[in-house]
């Protein structure tokens, strides 16, 4: 589970590298994740912080203990089931009731 994390990680990082507050104010990357300068960051850099930071927290969550984070794509809106939700034996946990006639028929 320690490498949960790494794939959001690398992506804020990149972030960072091509941010105004690092290129063109050469501050280090690590000044901009702290105020004042984090307001200076772009929306993008800023959700993938945050990202990063509940990232982190869930691994010690032991509501998730079993299960752990959830892959960076769901995170993203790349879902990989047709329905979304949580996959419970194979199944989504919660369905729409017109997709389950369309799909019987």
């Amino acid at each position: 589970m320690p490498s949960s994390c790494k794939d959001i990680r690398a992506a804020l990082a990149s972030c960072l590298q091509y941010s105004d507050c690092v290129l063109i104010d050469r501050n280090k990357p690590a000044d901009c994740l702290r105020e004042p300068l984090l307001q200076t960051l772009p929306t993008r850099c800023q959700q993938l912080k945050k990202g990063y930071g509940e990232c982190k927290r869930g691994m010690v969550d032991m509501r998730k203990r079993f299960r752990g984070n959830q892959p960076v794509a769901i995170l993203e809106g790349k879902e990989q089931s047709k329905s979304g939700g949580q996959l419970y034996a194979g199944k989504p946990a919660y369905s729409d009731p017109k997709s389950s006639e369309t799909e019987e028929k």
